[in-house]
C-alpha cells in the first residue's frame, strides 16, 4: 500500500479526500457486474456482488470456479479466445455476448502491473505456439495495486434501444470530426466540441472544462438544456479534482456514473486470495467513485455524470464533463466510444491548433525581434534609444513598459516608472541568479520594491554585465473569478449542519473573488524570446565596444605627445599602460616648453572609460595647452580650466597635477586638483611624498586655487603619476604610495651604481619619446618599476612621468 494513501478502513473526510485510494474502492457501480479471472485458467478470483441479478448465482459461489460457470460454456469460450489474440485486449472492447440468455456487452481489460511497467500485449512461444497472458504468475502485488496474472471482465445488459454499435462509432463521429477541422480557433473548437457530445450523447449539459497551470478549471463552452443556468466562466478549485483523480484521467479516457445515488456492489473477496492485494479497478467502466464526489454532484442536482479526458502531450489538459438532471441515465458502450473517440480527436486539434497560435505567434515575435536585432546593429544611434525607438519591443513580449539601460544610457517606453523607480527594478533584477528575472506579482515576491513603482505589478527582465538590463513590465490586472461556489471555505461546509455532512460548498451559486496585485502570466515562449534578445542585445554592445574601443585607442593615441621635449639639463620619460583587457581610459599626460622657457608637465585622470572618456580627457588637455601658454600660472590655469569644464562640459570631473619647471634653478610650482601627490627623489635616491596643497577635481574647484612649491636638486626627479598605477586590491593607498616611493628609491640607487657615479646614463641634453625604453630617467629601468608597483589585474589605466635632473659633474663630464 502507498503510505501516501489512505489504508482501506480510515474514512474519508474533506481532510484527508486528497489520499483517498480511488483506484482501489473495493466496489463496483450496479449498472453491470465484474469478474477478476487468474489469467492462466481464467478461474474466478474476485466477483461483484450482484452478480445475482444477471448471471442468477451469488459471487461466493462463483469464487474458484471455471469461467464457463459463471456466464456458460459458449460465452466463456468467445471471451478466453478474446484474451488470446494478440495485442491490446481494451482495444477491441466491446464484446457482445449472450450470457444465460440475455445480451450483454463485455469488456475486458488488464490491470495495471505491480510494478509500474507499461503493460504489454500477449505474446505467443515461438516453440510452442501457445499463447501466455502478459503479466502471468504469481508474484505478491506492491503499492496498491494488482498482482501480475490478472484479467478483468465487465458485464453491462444491453437494453433494446442501442443507438450506436462499436462499428458505427466512425459513422457517428464523422461529422462532429469536421466540424471540429473547420474550427480555427480554441474558443470555436471549445463550443463545436461541447455541442457535439450533447447532440451524440443526450446529456442535459456538456460542459468544456480547462485546467489552469494550478489545476484549478474554468468553463469554457457548454451545451445545456434550455432551461438550465449557464456554467460559463465558472472557476472550480483544484481540489476539486485531487492529483490521484487526475493521474486516473491521464490513464482511463472516459468514466460513467449513470446514478449519482447507486448503492456500490462490493468486491468479493477485498483482496485477492493469492496475494493479500486489493483489486485494481484503474481501467474499470464500473469502478465506483468517492463518495465525496457523489455529494458534490448531488449538490449541483446531478443525477448521472461523465467525464472525458482531454490530454496534451500525455498530461490532463481538461475535460468534457457532461451532467443529467431528470434521474439515471446511462448511455450504452458504443456510444461511450464514440464520445471517447470525438475526445481524443478534440485533443489532436487541441494540439494542433495550439501550435498553429504558437508558429503564428512565433512569427510576429521573429518580426518584431528581427526589427529590434537590426536597430541594434546601427552603431550611429545608441543602443539604448535604437531599441526604444517603436513599440516593437513592447509588442515582442506583450508588455506595457519596459526600461532598457545599456553602455550607461538608460530610456524607457510604454508605461514606465520614474527614475527612482526604474534604478530598483533594474537593481533588484541584477541580484537575481543568472540573467534571468520574473515576477507576476512584484508586490509579493519584491513588496521593498513594488513600494517605489505601485503602477507595476509584473517584471520580466534580462541582465548582463555592467548593470546593463531591459526590463519589461506589465501593469496590474485586476480580475474576478467566479467560482462555483465559495473554494476557501471547507471551514463553513462543516457548520452547516447535518444536512451536509461532507461536502466542499453547500451551494453551487456563483461566488466571485477578485484578484489584486498580479499581472498576466509570462510564457516559457516570452521567457525564451527575452533571452534570445539578450544574446543579441550582447553581441551589438560587444560590438559597438570594439569600435568605441578602437575610436578610443585613436584618440588616446593622438592626445599623448609623440615626443617628450628637449631640455639641456634635464630628462624626461614617460609611461602609458592601459587597463586589463586593452580597456581605455581617461588618464593622460603631457609635456610642454613655455614660451618663458620653463617646462609644463602634466598628469590627468578624467573619471570613466571607453570612448566618452578619452573625448573628454583630449579637450582636456587641449584647453589646458591653451591656457598654459596664455598664462604659465599652474593655479590660474587650472581655475580657468574649470571654468571652462562648467560651462562646455558640465557633470564632467578630472584630477589633475599640473607641474611648471623652472630648467635653471629646478624650482617647481604645481597644482594638485584632486589627484595624487608627487614624489620627489634627491641624488641620492631619497624619495618624499609632497602632500602639502591639494584642491578638489576639475569641474567641482570650490574657492581659491593655491599652488605647491618644491625644488627638484641636481642629480633628484619628479615623478608625476596616476591612481592607477598605484592601486592595489586589499591593500591601503598609504601602503600603496610608500611602495611606489621604495620601489624608485631603489630603482634610482641600482641606476646609479650602473652608472659608477650615478651620473648621467642618456643623453643629458634632452629625452628620447615614451616608448625608447630605460635611459632618460636616469638609467631607471621604468617598465621594470610599472610592472613592480601597478597591480596586474587593475581594471583602469596607468600612467607615470619622470622629469629628472641632471647633475652638474655629469653635465660637465659629457660637455668635455
Amino acid at each position: 500500500m502507498d503510505d501516501s494513501l489512505l489504508a482501506p478502513q480510515v474514512p474519508v473526510d474533506l481532510d484527508n479526500c486528497a489520499r483517498e485510494p480511488i483506484h482501489i474502492p473495493g466496489s463496483i457501480q450496479p449498472r453491470g457486474l465484474l469478474l477478476a479471472l487468474a489469467a492462466d485458467d481464467l478461474t474466478v478470483l474476485h466477483a461483484s456482488d450482484n452478480t445475482e441479478g444477471l448471471l442468477g448465482i451469488p459471487a461466493r459461489e462463483l469464487l474458484g470456479g471455471p469461467l464457463a460457470g459463471a456466464v456458460g460454456t459458449e460465452a466463456a469460450a468467445v471471451l478466453a479466445a478474446r484474451f488470446a489474440e494478440p495485442g491490446e485486449v481494451r482495444d477491441r472492447n466491446p464484446l457482445t455476448l449472450t450470457v444465460r440468455g440475455a445480451s450483454v456487452d463485455a469488456i475486458l481489460h488488464r490491470p495495471p502491473r505491480a510494478d509500474g511497467a507499461r503493460e504489454r500485449p500477449d505474446t505467443a512461444s515461438p516453440v510452442t505456439g501457445t499463447r501466455t497472458v502478459a503479466g502471468t504468475g504469481t508474484g505478491a502485488q506492491g503499492a496498491g495495486g494488482t498482482a501480475a496474472g490478472v484479467v478483468v471482465v465487465e458485464l453491462e445488459a444491453v437494453s433494446g434501444d442501442r443507438p450506436l454499435t462499436y462499428t458505427g462509432t466512425y459513422q457517428a463521429v464523422r461529422g462532429a470530426v469536421e466540424s471540429l477541422n473547420r474550427a480555427h480557433s480554441l474558443t470555436a473548437l471549445y463550443d463545436t466540441t461541447a455541442r457535439e457530445v450533447r447532440e451524440l450523447t443526450g446529456f442535459d449539459r456538456v460542459m468544456v472544462y480547462r485546467f489552469d497551470e494550478e489545476y484549478n478549471g474554468e468553463v469554457v463552452a457548454e451545451a445545456r438544456r434550455g432551461d438550465l443556468n449557464p456554467f460559463v466562466g465558472l472557476h472550480y478549485p483544484a481540489t476539486d479534482i485531487p492529483s490521484q483523480a487526475r493521474a486516473l484521467y491521464e490513464r482511463s479516457w472516459i468514466r460513467l456514473i449513470s446514478d449519482v445515488g447507486y448503492t456500490p456492489a462490493p468486491i468479493v473477496p477485498t483482496l485477492d486470495p493469492r496475494t493479500g492485494a486489493p483489486l485494481d479497478l484503474t481501467f474499470a467502466t464500473l469502478r465506483s467513485v468517492s463518495p465525496i464526489h457523489l455529494e458534490y454532484l448531488q449538490n449541483m442536482g446531478v443525477t448521472a455524470s461523465m467525464s472525458i479526458s482531454l490530454l496534451k502531450d500525455g498530461s490532463l489538459w481538461g475535460l468534457i464533463a457532461c451532467h443529467h438532471y431528470s434521474g439515471p441515465f446511462a448511455p450504452p458502450y458504443g456510444v461511450r466510444a464514440a464520445a471517447e473517440f470525438l475526445g481524443s480527436a478534440l485533443s489532436l486539434r487541441l494540439v494542433a491548433q495550439v501550435e498553429d497560435e504558437r508558429i503564428a505567434a512565433a512569427r510576429r515575435v521573429a518580426r518584431d525581434l528581427a526589427g529590434l536585432v537590426a536597430a541594434s546593429r546601427d552603431e550611429a544611434v545608441p543602443l539604448a534609444e535604437a531599441l526604444t525607438a517603436d513599440d516593437a519591443i513592447l509588442e515582442l513580449l506583450g508588455a506595457d513598459g519596459v526600461v532598457v539601460r545599456a553602455q550607461g544610457d538608460t530610456r524607457t517606453l510604454g508605461h514606465a516608472p520614474g527614475p527612482a523607480g526604474r534604478d530598483a527594478l533594474l537593481a533588484w533584477a541584477g541580484t537575481t541568479t543568472g540573467d534571468y528575472a520574473c515576477t507576476t506579482s512584484l508586490v509579493r515576491d519584491v513588496p521593498e520594491v513594488a513600494a517605489l513603482v505601485p503602477d507595476v505589478a509584473g517584471v520580466l527582465a534580462i541582465t548582463m554585465s555592467g548593470g546593463d538590463a531591459v526590463a519589461w513590465l506589465r501593469r496590474e490586472v485586476v480580475h474576478s473569478v467566479d467560482w462555483g461556489g465559495d473554494p476557501h471555505n471547507k471551514a463553513l461546509a462543516r457548520l452547516e449542519g447535518d444536512t451536509v455532512r461532507l461536502s466542499p460548498r453547500r451551494s453551487f451559486d456563483r461566488w466571485r473573488e477578485t484578484v489584486r496585485g498580479s499581472s498576466l502570466p509570462w510564457t516559457d515562449d516570452q521567457a525564451d524570446t527575452a533571452r534570445l534578445l539578450r544574446r543579441h542585445v550582447v553581441e551589438a554592445m560587444y560590438t559597438r565596444t570594439q569600435r568605441d574601443a578602437r575610436a578610443a585607442e585613436t584618440l588616446q593615441s593622438s592626445a599623448l605627445p609623440a615626443h617628450l621635449p628637449q631640455v639641456p639639463g634635464w630628462a624626461l620619460d614617460a609611461r602609458y599602460a592601459p587597463a586589463d583587457g586593452g580597456r581605455v581610459g581617461g588618464d593622460w599626460y603631457d609635456a610642454l616648453t613655455l614660451p618663458d622657457g620653463r617646462l609644463a608637465v602634466v598628469v590627468g585622470d578624467v573619471a570613466g572609460h571607453g570612448l566618452h572618456a578619452a573625448s573628454t580627457m583630449g579637450q582636456l588637455r587641449n584647453g589646458l595647452r591653451a591656457l598654459l601658454v596664455r598664462d604659465p600660472d599652474p593655479a590660474a590655469a587650472v581655475t580657468a580650466l574649470d571654468e571652462l569644464v562648467r560651462a562646455t562640459m558640465p557633470g564632467e570631473m578630472a584630477t589633475l597635477l599640473v607641474a611648471v619647471v623652472d630648467p635653471g634653478t629646478g624650482a617647481v610650482d604645481y597644482v594638485r586638483a584632486g589627484h595624487l601627490p608627487p614624489v620627489l627623489l634627491d641624488a641620492d635616491g631619497d624619495a618624499v611624498l609632497t602632500d602639502d596643497v591639494h584642491t578638489t577635481p576639475v569641474g567641482f574647484v570650490t574657492g581659491h586655487v593655491t599652488p605647491g612649491r618644491l625644488t627638484v636638486a641636481p642629480g633628484g626627479s619628479l615623478i608625476l603619476f596616476t591612481d592607477g598605477l598605484v592601486e592595489r586590491r586589499g591593500t591601503s593607498l598609504r601602503s600603496a604610495l610608500e611602495s611606489l616611493r621604495e620601489a624608485f628609491g631603489q630603482a634610482h640607487a641600482a641606476a646609479a651604481g650602473r652608472a659608477g657615479d650615478g651620473s648621467w646614463g642618456g643623453d643629458p641634453d634632452g629625452g628620447d619619446g615614451p616608448d625608447e625604453g630605460a635611459g632618460p630617467a636616469g638609467g631607471v629601468d621604468l617598465d621594470a618599476v610599472v610592472a613592480r608597483v601597478r597591480d596586474p589585474r587593475s581594471d583602469d589605466d596607468a600612467t607615470v612621468v619622470v622629469v629628472r635632473r641632471v647633475r652638474l659633474e655629469a653635465m660637465t663630464d659629457v660637455t668635455s
